[in-house]
Order: structure tokens, then C-alpha cells, then sequence
């Protein structure tokens, strides 16, 4: 038995990933370090001659944050919102730094005042609408998010909100439409093609590939998107697309043992090539030691070479790994009843 390639497991980030800024422009001569330097040196000076001005706190936020220093940026936007207490934009950018340092009650508490102070602002509602979805309040969620599209109709972010609250309740078709219709609106938003193309993966729909491609072309360095198409394209036949991406997907991260792994099943499950195969089991296993299912595999492609001693090795290795990894221990006993030595490990006491 062979351990099947990995599928993609996208329910990470994916709702702080949609919301991340736009990287700053700056000028070839000059770093972004030596860029924000300069910058935070002038709304220091200024703050000098006007401390109690919250513009100036917020803009020097704004620069902590582009060098990802939150922990300041959030200090300096509560002391806006202290200065400024009713303007909704600063109780909604200090909310976004609480939600994305992972402190939601707080980020909810600004999302709500500012719905206080503006009770049609659509992003604080589609903030909270957010929140809701990572606490699996569904109906509370799509609530606010169909108060945001009548504020607004055009709100892409809107739809692909609702497309995953649909997803996440297993309305496929629904979650489809509402995907399909965040593109309409905003035709760069990579999340919602990304959904779309593992929607469509799912239910073994050609256009998968499509909208993986636009993804794609939308942020050329994702592996995940990339991993999404090369596992479609390895679960539909094509398998020289599938290993095309996989090395695509070692040249953006060298680091990535899936890949490696995923083109070794490849080679020598669909394209019958153990010996291929295990070279590339081998990269994987060199990238993580303790990635046991590469080792058994290895000592699959080994003994399909005829390597019967080093096959056995490699299994125990992956038991050693993972002591209740049944799919080795089964390959042991067939070893040993083909009459290899099945040297057992040493336990110590």
C-alpha cells in the first residue's frame, strides 16, 4: 500500500489573508527600512510641536505597521482614539490591529463603537460580520453582511464573505455564486478565485483549473495555489501539469517537502518510475526528517527496485517515527516473510 499524496488543507488564515494591505511602493534608491525611517523622523518632529494632534499618532501607526512592528502601531492608535474618541475610522483601524494581533473581543468592542458613531459604516459591519464567521455565528454573520451590500451592492469583500459562510455550511452552489460574484466586483481578488477553483476541484469541474490559473496570475509566488492546481491536475490525468507545478512550487519554496513528496507518488503510482520516485522522496525526507510517510514510501520505490534490506530499513525508520503507523509494520511482516532480516531496535529501559 502507497501513502497517498497529501490534498491541500486551506482552512488556515484565509480571512486575515484576504484583508492584508497592498505593499507600499518605494522608490528603487531607498529601502523600506530607511524609507519609514525618514518618514517616522518627520511625524516625530511634528509631534513635538503638536503632541496633542491624533492624525499624527495615526500616521506614525500606519509606518509601524508597514514594518510589521504592530505592538507599537496598536499603542499609538489607542492614543488617537483617546485624543479623537469619535471618529469611527480610528476605532476601525485600531479594531483591524486587535483583530490581526489576534485580540478579538477587543477588536470587536472599536467595531461596534464605531457602528455607534456610524451605523451604515460597512467596514466595521463587514469586520464584525467577519468575526462572527470565525465564531461560527453563520446567521449573525450573513445579518451583517446583507446590512453592508445594501449600504452597498458593489462590496466584494461582502460576497466572499458569504461565500465561505455558505461553504462552511455545505451549501456548495451557494457558496459558488457568491464567490463567483465577489470576482464580478473586484476582478483581483485572488481569495475569491482561489475558493472558487477548490470548489470547483471539489466536484471535479474543468474550470477549477481556470480559476486556479487566475489566481495564479494574480499572485504569481503562492504555493498554495499552486499546490491546489498541481493536486487537480494530479487527481484528473495530467500528470505532467501536476509535475510541472510541483517544481514550480520547489523553485518559489525550497523548503517544501510536500512538493517533492506529491511529485514521488506521482512518479511512481501514475508513471510507474520507483526510481525517480525515490530520489524525490529522498529531497522530501532531507527537508523534514520526521516526515515518516516519505520514508515509507521511499521503502515502497526500494522495494519495487528489488533493495529489499534497505526497503526494510526505511520502514523501520518511519515506525520509529510513528509507532502506530500500521502501513509500515504491514510492509515489515511481508519482508519477513520473503525472508529479510528485520533487524528490531534496541529499547532501552
Amino acid at each position: 500500500m502507497v501513502i497517498r499524496a497529501f490534498p491541500v488543507l486551506f482552512l488556515f488564515a484565509l480571512l486575515l489573508a484576504c484583508n492584508e494591505p497592498p505593499a507600499a511602493t518605494v522608490p528603487p534608491s531607498t529601502s523600506p527600512v530607511d524609507s519609514v525611517a525618514l518618514a517616522m523622523r518627520s511625524v516625530e518632529q511634528r509631534m513635538v510641536s503638536d503632541p496633542g494632534d491624533a492624525a499624527l499618532y495615526v500616521e506614525r501607526a500606519k509606518l509601524y505597521m508597514r514594518i510589521d512592528s504592530l505592538r507599537l502601531a496598536v499603542k499609538d492608535m489607542q492614543r488617537a482614539v483617546a485624543l479623537d474618541s469619535n471618529d469611527a475610522e480610528k476605532r476601525i483601524l485600531l479594531g483591524n490591529l486587535y483583530y490581526t494581533t489576534v485580540q478579538v473581543d477587543k477588536a470587536t468592542t472599536q467595531f461596534d463603537r464605531a457602528l455607534v458613531l456610524q451605523p451604515e459604516n460597512t467596514e466595521a459591519l463587514l469586520r464584525l460580520a467577519e468575526i462572527k464567521l470565525v465564531l461560527r455565528d453563520h446567521k449573525g454573520s450573513i445579518d451583517l453582511v446583507n446590512k453592508a451590500l445594501r449600504k452597498d451592492p458593489n462590496l466584494a469583500k461582502g460576497y466572499y464573505l458569504k461565500g465561505w459562510v455558505y461553504m462552511e455550511l455545505g451549501d456548495t452552489a451557494t457558496a459558488i455564486s457568491s464567490y463567483r460574484t465577489a470576482t464580478e466586483q473586484d476582478p483581483q481578488d485572488y481569495q475569491s478565485f482561489l475558493q472558487l477553483g477548490l470548489l470547483s476541484a471539489g466536484k471535479d469541474d474543468p474550470l477549477a483549473l481556470q480559476y486556479l490559473n487566475t489566481a495564479i496570475e494574480l499572485r504569481p509566488f503562492s504555493v498554495e495555489a499552486h499546490y491546489a492546481k498541481a493536486m487537480f491536475a494530479q487527481e484528473h490525468g495530467k500528470d505532467s501539469l501536476a509535475l510541472e507545478t510541483y517544481a514550480r512550487i520547489m523553485a518559489i519554496d525550497s523548503n517544501n517537502a510536500l512538493a517533492p513528496y506529491n511529485s514521488g507518488y506521482v512518479r511512481m503510482e501514475h508513471l510507474n518510475d520507483p526510481g525517480r520516485a525515490k530520489a524525490d522522496f529522498s529531497k522530501a525526507i532531507a527537508l523534514n526528517t520526521n516526515y515518516y510517510p516519505a520514508w515509507y514510501n521511499r521503502g515502497v520505490a526500494m522495494e519495487r527496485t528489488g533493495q529489499l534490506d534497505s526497503a526494510a530499513a526505511n520502514y523501520q525508520i518511519a515506525l520509529r517515527i510513528e509507532p502506530g503507523f500500521t502501513e509500515a509494520a504491514v510492509a515489515l511482516d511481508r519482508l519477513a516473510k520473503q525472508g529479510v532480516r528485520i533487524k528490531m531496535p534496541r529499547t532501552t529501559k
